[in-house]
């Protein structure tokens, strides 16, 4: 097997895996803090007891990552898991996962406005049409609830897309350890936004499944597949989650979007695609 199709079946398989959080966040009934402030815990404990089983060496130099920086990038993807789940709450998955889809146009956004990177033309045309997507779902006439669940997934795909760039110009960063104080943070920020962190044991045990298990294994494989293929070939395979999230809460929440989240959502995902093969066929032919 090459690098590249290895990269792709483990990408694909965190991805599908991680295409279930969104299911356990509905089925789990406490608030969004206190799932967030237990999710953090079990997503901490699992990727310190993972690094912890590595070799001497590979802790020592995950732990020579710029303290600050990783500090930073964890806070800032703390936040992100917070708007998501929040969103998750409030709104149809579909809305959730479409508007999170966007995320490779806001990172190339946010790296040319504070790193200068170069914007091609293929981005730009593939903005405009994004926006257009996003513009359908937001005008959708809902309650002021679902407005805010919009906003907050728009929120979590702003804030996970910086997250991104900071990683792509700090490859230093050790990635497990990145996911960990990510965990943490998530914890700390819900234990200061949360009045009451009472749950009970079907609750736990369902947030204790998805952090030990769906969270961080989807995430292991995902950083692991990314480094063998493209930026380009992650973005095509993450319509695998926008797709597969709305279909396992249709199969078993019977949760049915909207005909605007329908119309925007194809608009974006249509150009995803579109989008991503030309990337790929570019490079290739360079």
């Amino acid at each position: 097997m090459t690098n590249n199709a290895k990269g792709l079946a483990l990408t694909s398989s965190g991805i599908f895996i991680m295409s279930l959080e969104s299911l356990f966040i509905k089925y789990a009934t406490v608030s969004p803090m206190v799932l967030s402030f237990y999710l953090g815990i079990f997503i901490f404990i699992s990727m310190i007891t993972t690094l912890l089983f590595k070799k001497k060496e590979y802790i020592k130099t995950a732990f020579k990552s710029s303290i600050g920086i990783l500090v930073l990038c964890a806070f800032i993807m703390g936040c992100s898991n917070i708007f998501f789940i929040s969103a998750i709450k409030m709104i149809t998955v579909a809305n959730v996962v479409i508007i999170f889809s966007t995320s490779a146009l806001f990172s190339s956004l946010i790296a040319y406005l504070f790193f200068r990177e170069k914007i091609t033309k293929n981005i730009l045309y593939a903005s405009f049409f994004m926006f257009v997507g996003l513009f359908v779902i937001f005008s959708d006439k809902l309650e002021f609830g679902s407005i805010k669940g919009n906003i907050f997934a728009l929120l979590c795909t702003i804030s996970l897309s910086l997250s991104f760039v900071i990683m792509s110009r700090y490859k230093e960063i050790n990635r497990l350890l990145l996911i960990a104080f990510a965990g943490l943070a998530l914890s700390i920020i819900a234990f200061f936004l949360s009045d009451d962190l009472k749950i009970d044991i079907n609750n736990l045990l369902i947030i204790m499944f998805m952090g030990l298990v769906v969270s961080s294994f989807s995430r292991v494989l995902l950083g692991t597949g990314a480094k063998y293929i493209s930026a380009a070939e992650m973005s095509l395979l993450m319509l695998i989650e926008t797709i597969m999230a709305p279909i396992w809460v249709w199969i078993f929440l019977n949760e049915i979007p909207s005909i605007y989240t329908f119309i925007g959502g194809s608009i974006i995902i249509f150009t995803l695609i579109i989008n991503s093969i030309y990337t790929i066929k570019r490079k290739q032919i360079a």
